[in-house]
């Protein structure tokens, strides 16, 4: 069993940073895609990106690429979300969730990914 915990979400200005945070427990990342996903209100929710934690490899949705980075950290047992020239269409509620894989990180549905964190709020100002 795999919990996950998000961490780092709130408010910021349109052009701003924020780095999100979902650190696990229960068992390592090793043989797992670490997804982000948001949902904002009376949306579905969303793909943002994803990470293989044994290639490191990373994929993105087309509305966050070359703004989000997502990373991990291995001694720490957490990924990483880091989301730069934030844009108000950015505010929801953001996800992460795990679920086993190999090395290429795919665009997946939400419904492909079996543990979930409670989610953090972002919002961002105009």
């Amino acid at each position: 069993q795999v919990q996950l915990v998000e961490s780092g979400g709130g408010l910021v200005q349109a052009g701003g940073s924020l780095r999100l945070s979902c650190a696990a427990s229960g068992r390592t990342f090793s043989n797992y895609h670490v997804g982000w996903f948001r949902q904002a209100p009376g949306k579905e929710r969303e793909f943002v990106g994803a990470i293989s934690w044994r290639s490191r490899g990373t994929v993105y949705a087309d509305s966050v690429k070359g703004r989000f980075t997502i990373s991990r950290d291995s001694a720490k047992n957490t990924v990483y979300l880091q989301m730069n020239s934030l844009k108000p269409e950015d505010t929801a509620v953001y996800y992460c969730a795990a679920k086993e894989g190999g090395t290429i990180p795919t665009r997946d549905r939400p419904i492909e990914y079996n543990y979930w964190g409670q989610g953090t709020q972002v919002t961002v100002s105009s």
